[in-house]
Parts: C-alpha cells; sequence; structure tokens
C-alpha cells in the first residue's frame, strides 16, 4: 500500500466502453474497487474514462446513463485496460468503427483488452478472441460456441491472461478485479477491498458461475442431482429416460415418482423444458437456421422443435394445462 503519494505508482489507467443496455451491476462492480482501493491506499492507484458507441450517453439495462468523456476512434488517455461491458443481447449489436477501434487498441504494447459479461461476445465479433480462453455469462455461452468455434470457452467466474482479460459478470466482475489488484499491489489492499464491499471471500477465476443444483432446486437427493446434472449437459442428444433411471441407480418409475415428489413436474417436462431453453438462447442470439437449432437441442426437425414450443406456450397460457412448470408435451 501506498503511504507517501510522491512514492505512488504510476496509475493504470481503465478505459470501460459501454454498449447499450449494459448491465450496471456489472460496470459497478468493476470500477467500485478500482475507487476502494485508490481510497483505502491513499494513493491514485487506478483512473479511468468510459466510451460509448456513437460518443452520446449510454443507457444501461435499468435506464441510468452514463456519458462517455473519450470518443471512439480517438486516442485515450491511456490504456492500460480497455474493458468492453455489455448485457441484454450482444449478439444483436454491430458496430464497425467500434470493432475497429478495439483492433487498433489491442495492438498497442501493454494494453490488455477485456470483456464483462456479454462484452467477451464483442470482442469475439471484432476477432479479438481468436485461438485464445474466454468465459462470458452462462446464458450467452451456447451460442457463442455455435458461432465462435475458434475460440476456447470456459465456465469460470473469469479468466486472465497476458494480453486479454474476460468476465462472467455480475458480482464475478468484483472478484476479478479484486484479484488484479491483489496481483499489482499485493493480498493486503485486495482484502481490504472485500472488506469495504463486505464480500467475505475473494472467489478464484474457476469457480463455477451458476449455483450449485442443491441449491437452486432445494435438494440434497444424491439420485436427482445426478440426473439433473446429465440433463443439462447432455441438450443435444437427449439421455433415454432408462439411462437417466441407470444414472440414479433406481428404476424408472421410481424416478418419475422423485421427479412429481420433488420438483413438481415429470421428468419428461423438466427435460423438454431445458431444451426449449436452449432453443430460445440460440435463436435470440445466433443467426442459425431452425433446422440446426432443432439438432443442437434434441429435435429432429424445425417442425417437432415448433410443435414443442407451440405445446409449451399453450401450457403457460392457461393452468389448468400445466400452468408455468416446463416443458409441456405428452408424456
Amino acid at each position: 500500500m501506498c503511504s507517501n503519494p510522491l512514492l505512488a505508482p504510476e496509475p493504470t489507467v481503465v478505459g470501460f466502453v459501454l454498449v447499450p443496455d449494459f448491465a450496471l451491476m456489472t460496470y459497478a462492480a468493476a470500477v467500485e474497487p478500482l475507487r476502494a482501493a485508490n481510497a483505502l491506499s491513499g494513493c491514485i492507484l487506478y483512473r479511468w474514462w468510459h466510451a460509448a458507441p456513437g460518443d452520446a450517453p449510454v443507457a444501461a439495462s435499468n435506464g441510468l446513463s452514463v456519458a462517455p468523456d473519450v470518443a471512439v476512434g480517438a486516442e485515450p488517455p491511456g490504456a492500460d485496460w480497455v474493458i468492453v461491458c455489455a448485457g441484454g443481447n450482444p449478439s444483436d449489436f454491430d458496430d464497425p468503427a467500434l470493432f475497429a477501434w478495439l483492433r487498433r487498441l489491442a495492438l498497442r504494447p501493454g494494453t490488455v483488452i477485456g470483456g464483462l459479461s456479454g462484452g467477451p461476445y464483442l470482442l469475439a465479433r471484432a476477432g479479438l478472441l481468436d485461438g485464445r480462453r474466454c468465459t462470458l455469462h452462462w446464458e450467452h455461452i451456447p451460442a457463442f460456441r455455435e458461432r465462435f468455434p475458434r475460440v476456447e470457452v470456459v465456465r469460470a467466474l473469469y479468466e486472465v491472461g497476458p494480453d486479454r482479460m474476460t468476465c462472467s459478470g455480475g458480482i464475478a466482475s468484483l472478484d476479478m478485479m479484486l484479484d488484479r489488484i491483489g496481483r499489482d499491489h499485493g493480498p493486503g489492499l485486495a482484502a481490504g477491498v472485500a472488506d469495504w464491499f463486505l464480500h467475505n471471500q475473494i472467489r478464484e477465476g474457476l469457480s463455477p458461475q451458476r449455483m450449485a443444483l442443491r441449491q437452486r432446486f432445494d435438494l440434497r437427493d444424491p439420485r436427482l442431482l445426478r440426473v439433473l446434472a446429465a440433463m443439462e449437459e447432455n441438450l443435444e442428444s437427449p439421455l433415454t429416460r432408462e439411462t437417466l433411471a441407470d444414472l440414479a441407480r433406481i428404476g424408472v418409475r421410481q424416478l418419475e415418482r422423485l421427479f412429481r415428489e420433488r420438483l413438481g413436474t415429470s421428468l419428461h417436462r423438466h427435460y423438454l423444458g431445458l431444451r426449449l431453453d436452449q432453443a430460445h438462447r440460440l435463436r435470440r442470439e445466433t443467426a442459425m437456421p431452425a433446422a440446426e437449432i432443432a439438432a443442437a437441442t434434441g429435435f429432429l426437425n424445425a417442425e417437432e422443435l415448433a410443435r414443442a414450443e407451440r405445446r409449451r406456450q399453450r401450457a403457460l397460457s392457461s393452468p389448468l394445462r400445466g400452468g408455468a412448470g416446463g416443458g409441456g408435451g405428452s408424456e
């Protein structure tokens, strides 16, 4: 930590590129630790600037706007880290001028290019992640993998390399910045910043993004947990009821009964719901044809997928026909 401002190191300059509909929590969890590090150390260890497409105030997903102070395409006042923060549906965003600017900044010696939440999607669109490892928000991963096969995706909180850093977003932005503060200025300052924000555990980058299945479903039954994990990992080639029952080491009828008693739905409906949710994400975030989306989610063809979606929509709109409990369809 810095006791004498005259001996303080040269500040790290961080540029935040905010894309319309960016997630405010993700951005705040990235910039606030930098402010706290300055305050706790008594030195200016970090400075930051903002840029946005169109060089106009940019609205977050909750409507709050941030005014940019650096124009896209201009020479910024330093750029040790340039971090793109995006949310919503990053696959719809296309700005050649911004992508070209990011590529130019990436060529600067010592500049690290980063992305938060959906930001890595835009880095990949700009060609800045080819042949590299990255992470991004779990909701965007299926479509990202389909669209950018040359990028290695890890389901981690954050991934930091020599000249790239990516983060899944949300509170994980805080963990990534604490990691960077610890690397730059020691674990004591990182721990102090974490304490200031009541963050009592600094998570490692490879920590899982999503809550454990037992917490998500409030379950302790290892049989059901094994089956639920297998379902989520096998959407393109759905496992049979018999295979799932074998994983649970019980019979099919007993497994069906456990689903109804513990989850309030059938095995078929839960599994179908997972596949339909995946199809929805792929349709929203990619330009994949309907037939490819169907194949990627375990349906024979686009017509079968469309029928399943219509059945679920009818079930959702009519409580008497199954309510909001899952995918619908015949058992």
